[in-house]
């Protein structure tokens, strides 16, 4: 069985909140429920619209193997199943920057990926950012609920 790295519901509190910038991308701004993370994150809209109030699953993964073996790096058509299969929108990138800030029981952890140039930064406990490597390779997988 797969393990996940990060899995949490989260509600789109704000698009755009520094301006449009590009015709079919958003930058979405959302809340976790479980864990109160705060996210950023890109989202090709043309493909995957997204609107402000609305809840999505998000799961971070490093392989969509369902058995859990490593990601070859290569896609190979087929019948085989996959983590992919049970999402709606499902990006592939490499996490760039970890870093923290605050201090004492006030602190909270970045995390940085890049999706090929559609960014994400994830906010909050310091205990979830230690799951996650410098440079690691990640799979981003979203499904509306």
């Amino acid at each position: 069985m797969v393990e996940t790295l990060f899995e949490d519901i989260f509600t789109i509190t704000q698009k755009d909140p520094d301006g449009k910038k590009f015709d079919r991308v958003n930058r979405i701004e959302a809340r976790s429920e479980q864990f109160d993370m705060f996210m950023l994150l890109d989202i090709n809209t043309e493909i995957y619209p997204m609107r402000v109030k609305e809840k999505f699953m998000m799961v971070l993964a490093s392989t969509l193997n369902l058995d859990g073996t490593p990601d070859t790096g290569y896609f190979i058509q087929g019948n085989k199943k996959s983590l992919a299969d049970k999402f709606e929108y499902v990006m592939h990138g490499k996490l760039y920057r970890i870093s923290e800030e605050g201090s004492g029981k006030h602190v909270k952890a970045d995390i940085f990926v890049s999706f090929g140039g559609l960014l994400m930064q994830l906010r909050g406990d310091p205990s979830i950012a230690a799951k996650f490597e410098l440079d690691q390779k990640l799979f981003i997988l979203i499904r509306k609920v």
